[in-house]
């Protein structure tokens, strides 16, 4: 019996649920960082962090292995075996009695996830391209985000009801049930005439062949800024929010609260991006993350930290320029390289995670006493990343492709 076709809005849906583990497995963890340091034996905030840092570490390693793969025998089997990874992985970290073993699970963790989040990004690229293309991610990255509405107060409920392992449960179950949505709904998208033959030189081929396209690995720099930024406030919110305001019980909403921002400008985004493009777009709201940022160094160096309401505020301009920026960017680096979507997607992620990982883990040392450290942060990154773009913009001018 042929499966009825999938609607875009289902095909939104099940695209954004494969990204979304990822979201859970992070943000549903943070309340709980110190719980879990404690029955591990650690009482540090830096080593707290490593068990937030460690999954992107797996989430970049990942698709080099799985993304060429999906080029050669399809997107479909290569979601089922990350998912497998991932679950052998929860178990070994819900049966970790210390920060090693535990970082070992969640790198692993992060390499199961990996498949989703990276064939998830392939799978649109074999659907969609151009503005459109940005459109759809747009839409995609919107309901990504509500995952981290409810993520951190979903793991306080669990670890406030039953413990630290029950949100590790929980993110079992809801693997188990995007798997069968997923195997029930979606049809390959791999057509066995795009397929390449797969080879020891596989990866390496498509990598020279990647490198080709200075536009794909500029954007992907600029990602790697970007996404580090954001990982910093990942690893580090449950410190700032509970240790230097106090705000045991609020952290969880002042959290979803924020991704509600990233959220609203998502939303935006997919309405607007056709009409005035991803290129335009993306740079607007990479200069308004620099503005931001500056504006709090300028406004709080050498002082204390700044009220809740302000503060907030601050994290919200940010990450609603965030929200113009990650769906844009992903398209504009793998417009040029749709004969190699699964082998880009995979260096792609990779790159612009290993950037993001050791970015992460200096700012987040810097972390003590005051939230200012992560500003400088993402100062130094969004200077950076503006500097690629104009490198970028002058090499399309000079080569008549912009």
């Amino acid at each position: 019996m042929q499966k009825k076709k999938i609607s875009q809005f289902e095909f939104i849906a099940l695209m954004a649920s494969l990204m979304s583990v990822v979201a859970l497995a992070i943000d549903a963890l943070l309340p709980a960082l110190d719980v879990i340091g404690h029955s591990i034996g650690t009482e540090s905030d830096s080593e707290n962090q490593l068990l937030i840092i460690m999954i992107f570490l797996g989430l970049g390693i990942g698709p080099l292995l799985f993304g060429p793969i999906s080029d050669s025998v399809g997107r479909k089997p290569i979601v089922y075996v990350g998912f497998v990874i991932f679950i052998i992985a929860s178990f070994i970290c819900l049966n970790a009695s210390s920060i090693e073993v535990m970082v070992i699970g969640r790198i692993l963790q992060g390499i199961g996830l990996s498949a989703a989040r990276t064939i998830s990004i392939a799978i649109v690229r074999d659907t969609f391209s151009g503005d459109y293309m940005a459109r759809i991610m747009s839409f995609i990255t919107v309901m990504f985000l509500l995952v981290p509405t409810f993520a951190p107060a979903l793991g306080k409920l669990a670890l406030d009801i039953y413990n630290w392992e029950a949100i590790f449960y929980f993110q079992l179950v809801f693997v188990i049930v995007i798997s069968v949505w997923f195997w029930l709904r979606q049809p390959e998208t791999l057509h066995p005439e795009y397929r390449i033959k797969f080879s020891k030189t596989l990866i390496l081929d498509g990598t020279k062949e990647l490198f080709k396209y200075k536009q794909t690995i500029g954007y992907t720099i600029i990602s790697g800024f970007i996404t580090g930024s954001f990982m910093v406030y990942l690893s580090t919110a449950q410190q700032i929010f509970q240790h230097q305001y106090k705000l045991v019980d609020e952290f969880p909403y002042l959290f979803s609260g924020l991704a509600i921002a990233m959220a609203a400008s998502s939303l935006s985004n997919g309405s607007i991006v056709v009409k005035f493009g991803m290129k335009k777009i993306a740079t607007i709201a990479l200069y308004m993350f620099f503005t931001v940022s500056l504006l709090y160094i300028v406004l709080f160096y050498n002082s204390k930290n700044p009220s809740i309401e302000i503060l907030l505020a601050f994290f919200a301009l940010q990450f609603f320029s965030i929200g113009f920026l990650f769906g844009n960017l992903r398209a504009l680096a793998m417009q040029p390289i749709a004969h190699i979507a699964g082998i880009g997607a995979a260096v792609t992620g990779f790159i612009s995670t290993i950037m993001a990982v050791p970015i992460s883990a200096i700012i987040g040392r810097n972390i003590n006493g005051t939230a200012l450290p992560l500003f400088v942060g993402f100062l130094v990154c969004s200077s950076l990343a503006i500097i690629v773009l104009k490198i970028i913009n002058s090499y399309l001018k000079k080569n008549n492709l912009s």
